[in-house]
């Protein structure tokens, strides 16, 4: 019982945090839960390389909480989504 209302807490207070958090590009900020895969679908839609595309399209949103607009290019409308490179220094967000 102490585990469930503990837990409860924390969802709330995740919650209310989440509401609070001050987003610099409000135009391109997106929701993790609920903006965030329709954006990737459409994102990785012209691929045909669509699973890991998508893979880490939402890994990207999920850290940058924006996803450039279009199938393709676009990056410089997220700064962060542009300057994620892999170890290689390829990018590392589609």
């Amino acid at each position: 019982m102490a585990k469930l209302s503990w837990s409860f807490i924390a969802l709330l207070l995740f919650l209310s945090l989440s509401f609070t958090l001050d987003v610099s590009n409000v135009n391109l900020s997106l929701d993790l839960f609920n903006q965030c895969k329709p954006a990737c679908d459409y994102r990785c839609s012209a691929t045909s390389h669509r699973k890991p595309c998508l893979f880490f399209c939402n890994k990207c949103c999920n850290k940058c909480l924006c996803v450039p607009s279009g199938t393709y290019g676009h990056k410089e409308e997220c700064p962060c989504y542009d300057k994620w490179k892999t170890k290689e220094g390829k990018p590392k967000c589609p």
